[in-house]
């Protein structure tokens, strides 16, 4: 699938009509190495996280590198009292790309997009459907296009 997820991401950000550049930098094994290799400070990594909200109802969640989801401020955010993360074989089943993969561009169904409010503004480096593939474009672009709701839904990295 890393093949075919990766034309198929490089394909919705070319019909999205945004500027963007492509990394092939191979798998990385930390957030450090990803910024390093795609040439960009750790908070412009943007992940991207699928959260299920109910049964076939799920959402992207745009998340800097540095930071993680703040579940009890994307609760709020969205009303509800319970939110969870599947598991990788669902997310790979409801977006088309495996984990370490997923980007909003080119999903298989075309989720809701939660983008944290540090995201705008900067350079941001996406996964692009594939190991060691990533687009680095502007972050208002980036929301801008995915028509995401952008708000404060993550909190630090705790150290390790």
């Amino acid at each position: 699938m890393t093949a075919d997820g990766e034309t198929r991401a490089i394909a919705a950000l070319e019909a999205a009509g945004v500027d963007y550049t492509v990394a092939r930098h191979g798998r990385v094994a930390s957030l450090a190495e990803a910024a390093a290799a795609r040439g960009i400070a750790p908070a412009g990594i943007v992940k991207t996280i699928v959260v299920r909200r109910a049964d076939d109802d799920y959402l992207f969640v745009l998340v800097p590198g540095d930071r993680t989801i703040s579940w009890p401020k994307l609760r709020a955010l969205l009303g509800v009292s319970r939110l969870s993360m599947p598991d990788a074989a669902t997310a790979k089943a409801v977006t088309g790309y495996e984990r370490g993969t997923i980007t909003p561009f080119g999903a298989l169904t075309a989720w809701p997009v939660i983008a944290d409010e540090r995201v705008p503004g900067h350079p941001a480096s996406i996964g692009a459907g594939a190991h060691g593939v990533s687009a680095t474009l502007d972050g208002t672009a980036l929301t801008t296009t995915l028509n995401a709701t952008i708000a404060d839904v993550t909190d630090p990295e705790p150290p390790t």
